[in-house]
């Protein structure tokens, strides 16, 4: 449901090649989509260290980086792997030119140049004005969703320090967190635990979708990213939740993600439903009486609505839906 936060560039394994390691922190793309992409469609093409590590030359992570910035515009890895490097360079030019001609929204440019310019104190300032204003929903659905995916392409291209991503995301965190705190305490159902699974590192996502929540009075149990999926299960049942509600970014593997749905699935009580956000779910295959899928950041108040609604035709002796 966000973008990434990434390692700087100079962990590079040397000045021609990076590690595994570093490919995923510095692309996005986890290590289980490297080593499936290099037997699946022969690309990356790693040579191999001393020891027998992968060290990825610095034009093919290039490559991975466009490839990945095409992924979350919504370009299918497959067809982007098919394609020659004019080809795919074309295309990145042209995504680049569409998002330009629709032009960002006025206050995501300010935000953006606050940010450029290292001014944290007017970046805090414009954030909590924005909020006060806005409210904490719309806030998150029109301003802080817009950022994030702006933040990330700008890293990206090369327009942002490493940096400077962290202090964005810190400083959304900060916000959101504090005004999260400040709803008066009305809650009630459904329970739902918020967390990712492990090799899922992005948790922004977790905290936009908490402010969604909160203030339609869901309780909500976050656990931060990368929790084993037992410990998710036993917190599941600990905590008595309805939702297990988890988060997953572009890059993470689809059949670790599908493992983890079945196995969790099995660990929890039928009743507690397992609700799938984030920019990978688009791929994902599984079965809806088991998971909800939740397509976009606004979807979250739709399916809240109808758990709501399934669980009043429960209770009133009617068959859910």
């Amino acid at each position: 449901m966000t973008a990434p936060l990434r390692a700087n560039r100079i962990d590079a394994a040397s000045d021609t090649a990076l590690s595994i390691s570093s490919v995923e922190r510095d692309t996005g793309l986890s290590k289980d989509v490297l080593r499936v992409w290099e037997r699946r469609y022969a690309f990356p093409q790693p040579s191999r260290d001393a020891k027998g590590e992968r060290l990825y030359p610095l034009d093919q992570v290039e490559r991975l980086r466009t490839i990945k910035r095409l992924m979350d515009a919504g370009h299918r890895p497959g067809k982007l792997l098919a394609l020659t490097d004019v080809a795919l360079a074309n295309l990145d030019k042209q995504q680049a030119s569409t998002r330009s001609a629709s032009q960002l929204d006025e206050r995501v440019q300010h935000i953006m140049t606050l940010l450029r310019a290292n001014d944290d104190v007017g970046l805090r300032q414009t954030l909590s004005q924005l909020l006060m204003k806005q409210g904490l929903q719309d806030f998150v659905m029109q301003t802080v969703a817009a950022l994030n995916r702006e933040v990330g392409e700008a890293w990206i291209r090369g327009d942002l320090q490493i940096y400077q991503e962290h202090v964005f995301t810190q400083m959304v965190q900060s916000v959101l967190r504090a005004a999260i705190n400040g709803i008066a305490h009305r809650q009630s159902s459904p329970c739902v635990l918020l967390t990712t699974f492990p090799n899922e590192s992005h948790g922004l996502g977790l905290l936009l979708v908490e402010a969604l929540l909160a203030p339609e009075g869901a309780q909500c149990i976050s656990l931060g990213p990368e929790t084993p999926v037992q410990q998710i299960a036993a917190a599941a049942i600990a905590y008595r939740v309805d939702v297990v509600a988890l988060s997953f970014s572009s890059a993470y593997s689809i059949k670790q993600a599908h493992a983890g749905l079945r196995s969790l699935r099995e660990l929890l009580p039928q009743h507690v439903r397992i609700w799938a956000g984030g920019a990978m779910v688009s791929r994902l295959r599984v079965d809806p009486n088991n998971v909800t899928v939740v397509s976009s950041l606004s979807g979250t108040l739709d399916v809240l609505k109808q758990w709501r609604e399934a669980r009043a035709a429960t209770t009133d002796g009617r068959s859910a839906p």
